[in-house]
C-alpha cells in the first residue's frame, strides 16, 4: 500500500515548475508592448501628468533681457571704487515692466527693482542694503563689490532654440510654468490608455444588493477603480460577468472592441470554474500565466486583438499586489512614460518573518521610526490573500526574494514604499 498521492502543483507550494519570475514578467511585459501613438492637443493646464508626445523647443530667451535680482542702484562696472568708497548720482528709477529710457553715466546710477530691465550703461546691481543713503540723489558704496552681480543674464534660465522638453516626459508642476513663461499655452501629449475591467465570478454580487449564503460582494472593482483613478487613463467599468465561457468570450470581445488595455480578477487559476486562461487562447494569445510570487501566482498575461489582456488573481489583496507590480508598468509602457519603479530600501525588521525559499513575497507592512529615530517595518497582522485590510493599514511592501528562508527580528529586509502618487 502506498503511503502518498500524486499531486499537481499548487498557490501553497513554495515552487511551481511552471512560473515564471517577476523579473521575467516585467522583461515580457516590456518586450511585449508598444507605446499608443495617437496624441491629442491639450491646454497646458490640462496637461498635469500626461506624457509629452513632442519635443518643445524655447521660442524666445527666458528672462528675455538682463534685469536686476535685487531691488538696489544699477551702475556700471568701471565705477566701482578699487579701494576706498565712491559717491554716486541718482538720476532716476528703473520699474519693472517699465524700460528706463535714459543712460546712465560715469559715476551714475539708476535706482533698480527686482525684475526691472538693466539701463543703458549698467551692468552692476548693489543691493541696497549694502549702499549709503546721503541724500535723495546721492548714495554712497564702498569696494567689497564685483562688476556684473545681481544681475540676471538674457537666456540665463532658457536660451532661445534650446530644448525644454523632451518627447516622452512626464509632464509636471515646473514644466507648466515653463511652457508658460514661454508663451506656449498647448501642448500635444500622448491620449490616454482605454482600460476596460471585470470581475468574473457566480458568487459575486452588487454592493447595493443583500448577501445569500455563499455570495459575496464584488470589492475588486472598486479597488481597481480606484487603482485606475489615480492613473491617467479612461475607465471602462464592466461589471460582473458569470462564470460561463461563453460570457467570458463575449465580454472579451466587446472589450477588446474598446480598450487599449483589458483587466479581469478571478477565473484565472486551474478550477472547473476558472475559464479565462482557455477562452484567451481561443480567441487571444497567452505570454504567461504563472508567477513565482505571493500573493498572486495565477496572473495571466497576453492579448485579444489590439488589446493587451492581464488577468488577476481573485483574492482582493493580490489584486493590489499585482497590479501595482504589474499592470503599472503595463500603463507606464502603453503612455510612453517613463519608468518610476519604487526603490528598495534596506530596514531592520520588528519581528520573525517565515518563509520557504521559492517564491518572491510581498508581505503588507508598517515602516515607521522608532524611539531611536532609526526605521523599522513590521507586519500589518494576518497575512492572507484574501485580508484587505493587512493592505489598507500599509505603507509598503517588505519584499522577501525568491532565495530567502525566513527572516529573524532585527534582520535588515527589503522595503518598497507605497508609490504616493
Amino acid at each position: 500500500m502506498t503511503s502518498s498521492i500524486k499531486t499537481t502543483a499548487s498557490c501553497a507550494d513554495p515552487w511551481d515548475a511552471d512560473s515564471i519570475s517577476v523579473a521575467q514578467a516585467l522583461a515580457q511585459i516590456e518586450s511585449n508592448i508598444s507605446r499608443l501613438h495617437e496624441s491629442e492637443a491639450l491646454p497646458i493646464r490640462d496637461c498635469l501628468g500626461r506624457i509629452s508626445s513632442e519635443a518643445v523647443i524655447s521660442p524666445i530667451n527666458v528672462p528675455g533681457h538682463a534685469n536686476s535680482a535685487m531691488d538696489g542702484f544699477a551702475i556700471s562696472g568701471t565705477s566701482l571704487p578699487v579701494d576706498g568708497i565712491v559717491d554716486l548720482t541718482e538720476i532716476g528709477t528703473a520699474f519693472a515692466g517699465k524700460v528706463f529710457n535714459d543712460e546712465c553715466g560715469e559715476n551714475e546710477c539708476v535706482r533698480i527693482m527686482t525684475g526691472a530691465v538693466i539701463p543703458e550703461g549698467t551692468d552692476t546691481v548693489i543691493m541696497q542694503e549694502q549702499v549709503e543713503q546721503l541724500d535723495n540723489q546721492t548714495i554712497r558704496i564702498g569696494s567689497d563689490h564685483r562688476t556684473g552681480e545681481n544681475v540676471r543674464a538674457a537666456g540665463e534660465d532658457i536660451k532661445q532654440g534650446e530644448p525644454v522638453l523632451q518627447q516622452g516626459s512626464r509632464i509636471n508642476p515646473a514644466d507648466l510654468g515653463i511652457l508658460a513663461s514661454l508663451g506656449i499655452g498647448t501642448l500635444k501629449v500622448i491620449r490616454k490608455p482605454v482600460v476596460a475591467f471585470f470581475s468574473t465570478g457566480d458568487e459575486l454580487v452588487s454592493i447595493d444588493k443583500p448577501l445569500a449564503k455563499g455570495e459575496i460582494h464584488d470589492s475588486n472593482r472598486y479597488t481597481l477603480h480606484g487603482m485606475l483613478s489615480q492613473l491617467k487613463v479612461d475607465i471602462l467599468d464592466m461589471g460582473v460577468i458569470r462564470d460561463e465561457p461563453a460570457a467570458i468570450r463575449a465580454g472579451l470581445l466587446e472589450a477588446s472592441e474598446k480598450a487599449d488595455l483589458i483587466i479581469t480578477t478571478g477565473g484565472v487559476s486551474v478550477g472547473e470554474a476558472d475559464y479565462i486562461k482557455p477562452v484567451l487562447d481561443e480567441i487571444g494569445h497567452t505570454e504567461f500565466w504563472k508567477i513565482a510570487i505571493k500573493p498572486g501566482r495565477p496572473l495571466t498575461f497576453g492579448s485579444v486583438g489590439n488589446s493587451v489582456f492581464m488577468g488577476l488573481p481573485g483574492n482582493p489583496v493580490a489584486v493590489m499586489v499585482t497590479f501595482s507590480l504589474f499592470v503599472t508598468p503595463v500603463i507606464r509602457k502603453l503612455t510612453g512614460a517613463p519608468s518610476s519603479e519604487m526603490p528598495l530600501m534596506k530596514v531592520r525588521s520588528l519581528q520573525d518573518l517565515r518563509k520557504k525559499p521559492g517564491r518572491c513575497e510581498y508581505l503588507r507592512g508598517i515602516v515607521a521610526r522608532d524611539k531611536n529615530n532609526e526605521w523599522r517595518v513590521g507586519k500589518t497582522g494576518m497575512q492572507g490573500s484574501g485580508i484587505l485590510s493587512s493592505i489598507s493599514r500599509a505603507n509598503c511592501f517588505i519584499v522577501l526574494p525568491a532565495e530567502n528562508e525566513g527572516v529573524k527580528a532585527g534582520d535588515l529586509v527589503d522595503v518598497q514604499l507605497f508609490d504616493q502618487t
